[in-house]
């Protein structure tokens, strides 16, 4: 029986639904009353002046009382006279100004007249009628009348300013706290259930397949729990997905949504701090809440890092930090005296190193997984993933293409794949060819070609040599990836580039180093040779030379004099305060070695470039010409690259 009946109101319901609504589409009550208060106001203020009309006492006497053509009098509240003319005067021409019809009743005046007191207008009446006999006397009445008109307008501006204020505090839910002015302590967090479920699959998730494993587990410790429980497992309490930008954390995120048929709870973890305080806390609570309700669920915070950040020492002379009290309200709800069971909180961060420990401790966050930028197997899978909407050429080469972005996260992949395909469209293609996605590659890169850029032949000529230099000294050092291309078009704000074809390396040894250092000089090398100074557009390439000179000496402790020391903090406390981890003699010798690093690398790419000046000289005239030298080219000029061995080594 309480299924037939659940069955007949399920019916019930939908033949209510499908029923067609009295009013059209789009239409708001609201209006209605609207209407009704403008039409109430026009009649109040002009309703009067469409009846009766309002006359003086020398006209009221000599037009009306002299010649008996009044039928009575009645004063309303000692302020207004009501004149009622007798009815078969109406039909005389000096009244037929008076309106008639079907909507004017008995009890409207003809006319009205303000008596300013009520003993003077006796008086005069009596005057006037002093030569009337009884039966022409017109007969006066008095009445008291409570106008209910008088009492609307002193409501009006009261009932006004209540819409308005009603106005104004459902606006403002709607739009900042959560659909009322009074549930801002609610939780912001959108939910998705089996009818409002994300699209998104694994299937669409490319690349990853350590970390999607064990996401997917999981998605089946909420569907299968009896697989693990009877062992005696505790499921997870929280996964916290920890990796570069653009890696992928939130698209897992929405394939956890689209894969769980369980309710899916989403919201930034910046959506907990508000003006108000203690707003934060009572939304984690509020969350919670509702995730318990309807346990098993997936509560999904992103950007976590937003509101559990470490709690310091800094910040104890606060008296009320919101953003704490919402950490430690979040900590309570994660592992504390209350039940959890059932609600599986996923987070997401990129600063995983700012983190609170009490956060990040199993019970809390049992699981922490690690998504790095793919390598180039796992790039070429998302390329594919990117590429089936695209309608690609046959020489599009995913292999190629993959090798040419080493240290692309998933979504400059995923720009560099729209890119082609506007510029294919920019073009009028048909379909997107290679060229296009090296096009748009580069323009990721290097940023947009400037072919309109105003350069001198003499600035010119300095772009090209220092090219060349950069070329001439990668062409002939061993540790240097491949050279591509070169080019002298200006592109975003460099003035030129050279493209290689990177190899990818876990480690880098102190050789490979070395010969990047000297690979980074050539540019600036090559101008004081060929013109005997050197000019500011190096600056790139000096920035680059610095930092990882002082990486070598300070980090990774690849100096002799220094020895096998680093003064790297992974927790990153040393950043709060103002001194070094090392004394004013330990920075005075870091200086020197980075100094003497630095010019000895530049000492050597300089004897390079010496001993293939010719070289130099036919590659930068050969910029001069094309502006974009690619592989073929360099090989007719510098030959068939024959690496050389290291030529840095320290004294």
């Amino acid at each position: 029986m309480k299924n037939d009946k659940k069955t007949y109101n399920s019916k019930f319901l939908e033949e209510k639904k499908q029923q067609p609504s009295l009013y059209p589409k789009g239409f708001k009550l609201y209006w209605l009353y609207l209407l009704f208060l403008i039409f109430m106001i026009i009649y109040m203020f002009f309703g009067k002046t469409f009846n009766t009309k309002e006359i003086g006492w020398l006209e009221f006497e000599q037009t009306m009382l002299s010649t008996h053509d009044v039928e009575k009098i009645i004063v309303v509240n000692k302020e207004v006279a009501q004149i009622f003319i007798k009815s078969e005067k109406l039909n005389t021409p000096k009244y037929q100004k008076i309106p008639k019809g079907k909507f004017i009743s008995s009890s409207t005046p003809h006319y009205i007249i303000s008596i300013g007191s009520i003993d003077n207008f006796e008086n005069k009446l009596q005057q006037a009628q002093k030569e009337f006999t009884p039966s022409e006397l017109v007969d006066v009445r008095y009445i008291n009348k409570i106008s209910w008109w008088s009492t609307f307008v002193w409501i009006l501006p009261f009932g006004l300013l209540i819409l308005f204020w009603m106005y104004l505090f459902r606006g403002m839910g709607k739009t900042t706290m959560g659909g009322s002015v009074f549930n801002f302590g609610k939780s912001t967090a959108k939910l998705q259930d089996k009818d409002t479920k994300s699209t998104v699959t694994f299937k669409d998730v490319a690349g990853l397949k350590e970390a999607k494993k064990e996401v997917e587990e999981i998605v089946d410790f909420l569907k299968n729990p009896a697989t693990y429980t009877k062992l005696g497992a505790k499921i997870p309490k929280g996964v916290m997905l920890v990796g570069p930008t653009g890696t992928g954390k939130t698209l897992m995120a929405k394939a956890v949504a689209g894969e769980a048929n369980v309710p899916f709870f989403s919201l930034s973890g910046s959506e907990f701090v508000e003006m108000f305080v203690g707003v934060g806390a009572s939304r984690v609570r509020d969350l919670f809440k509702q995730a318990k309700q309807k346990a098993p669920s997936i509560i999904f915070i992103d950007e976590i890092d937003a509101v559990g950040r470490s709690r310091s020492k800094l910040n104890s002379f606060q008296s009320n930090d919101e953003r704490e009290n919402t950490l430690n309200q979040l900590l309570t709800e994660l592992d504390g005296f209350g039940t959890n069971t059932g609600v599986i909180v996923l987070a997401a961060t990129n600063r995983a190193d700012i983190l609170d420990k009490a956060l990040l401790r199993p019970g809390r966050f049992d699981r922490h997984i690690y998504l790095e930028l793919p390598n180039k197997q796992e790039r070429i899978e998302i390329y594919e993933v990117h590429l089936k909407p695209i309608k690609k050429a046959k020489d599009v080469d995913v292999q190629l293409l993959a090798s040419l972005s080493p240290g692309f996260s998933g979504a400059d992949i995923a720009n560099i794949c729209n890119e082609a395909a506007l510029i294919a469209a920019r073009k009028k293609q048909d379909e997107v060819f290679q060229k296009d996605f090296m096009e748009a590659r580069d323009r990721v890169v290097g940023g947009l070609e400037r072919r309109s850029k105003i350069i001198s032949p003499k600035e010119k000529k300095i772009v090209a040599y220092h090219e060349a230099g950069h070329a001439v000294a990668s062409w002939y050092l061993k540790n240097v990836d491949s050279l591509v291309k070169v080019s002298i078009i200006p592109r975003g704000k460099s003035l030129g580039g050279a493209w290689y074809l990177p190899e990818e390396h876990q480690i880098i040894t102190k050789s490979q180093f070395l010969d990047q250092l000297c690979a980074s000089l050539g540019g600036r090398a090559a101008e004081e040779i060929i013109f005997n100074e050197a000019s500011s557009g190096g600056l790139d390439d000096l920035e680059k030379v610095t930092k990882q000179a002082y990486t070598m000496v300070a980090y990774y402790g690849l100096n002799t004099k220094i020895g096998p020391m680093s003064f790297y903090d992974s927790t990153g406390e040393n950043e709060r305060y103002l001194g070094k981890p090392y004394s004013e003699k330990m920075a005075e010798l870091i200086d020197i070695e980075v100094q003497n690093l630095i010019s000895l690398s530049y000492n050597n790419v300089s004897k390079l470039l010496i001993n293939h000046q010719q070289e130099l000289e036919d590659l930068a005239n050969l910029l001069l010409k094309k502006e974009v030298v690619y592989l073929e080219d360099l090989e007719q000029i510098l030959g068939k690259r024959i690496k050389e061995i290291t030529l840095n080594k320290e004294d």
